[in-house]
């Protein structure tokens, strides 16, 4: 009887040893997930960098030009705010139907001539917006290789964009890993567009990093402030 009771226990202990390794077998299971800041890895790589330098010198006239019209348009934009400006505090706070008419139609003025500034600036500027995207668009063409290559060696299961993700620690960026991969697969670019060259013929890539834009942005229209309507009547 006490060899039979110790062969059930033993044989119960054996049962729950077993079920205890099986059971959470497939809750140990961990995907490795990390984090990556696309943008940031083209405009890092070595051949946005070198492009970036390289614009400086080629397309020196067209930013020189742009520069030289955005200085200039932005005086004249600044001159017409502050007359405008002057004229709403001069009219005082309830100027004539007249004045205020007056007032409206300078206000208008002053933005659309504002839009018209950004629309000759992005003119100007073309050329060089041009080559900065052939030179985003031959970079981005290894990307999707660029970022395999960053999951296989190091052993990811999931690769998300940093847009994408809430909160990550430090160690789950993988930035500087693509940057390295791109530097293998794409050492240099070119930076001058063939002839009827248009942005998307090579694939769709992500936009012009801030590392390969060595021009001014376009100025914004000013902040002028719309002149106020004179109290109707009931």
């Amino acid at each position: 009887m006490r060899n039979s009771i110790l062969s059930a226990v033993a044989l119960a202990t054996v049962s729950a040893v077993a079920l205890g390794v099986a059971a959470p077998a497939t809750a140990q299971v961990k995907q490795a997930i990390a984090v990556v800041n696309v943008q940031a890895a083209i405009g890092q790589s070595a051949a946005a960098q070198t492009a970036s330098q390289q614009m400086q010198v080629t397309y020196k006239t067209t930013i020189d030009a742009f520069n030289a019209r955005q200085s200039a348009l932005q005086t004249e934009l600044k001159q017409k705010n502050d007359a405008l400006q002057a004229a709403i505090t001069a009219a005082g706070q309830t100027p004539p139907p007249a004045k205020q008419t007056e007032l409206q139609t300078q206000y208008t003025a002053l933005q659309r001539r504002a839009q018209e500034a950004q629309n000759e600036l992005q003119q100007v500027g073309a050329p060089l917006e041009l080559a900065r995207a052939y030179v985003v668009e031959q970079i981005g063409a290894k990307l999707s290789d660029a970022m395999k290559n960053v999951m296989t060696k190091n052993k990811i299961d999931l690769l998300l964009k940093d847009e994408a993700t809430e909160a990550y620690v430090p160690g789950a960026d993988v930035t500087n890993l693509l940057v390295q991969e791109l530097n293998a697969l794409v050492p240099s670019v070119g930076i001058v567009p063939p002839q009827g060259w248009r942005p998307g013929g090579q694939g769709q890539q992500p936009a012009a990093p801030a590392a390969a834009a060595p021009a001014t942005p376009a100025p914004a229209a000013p902040a002028a402030t719309p002149p106020a309507r004179r109290p109707q009547g009931r």
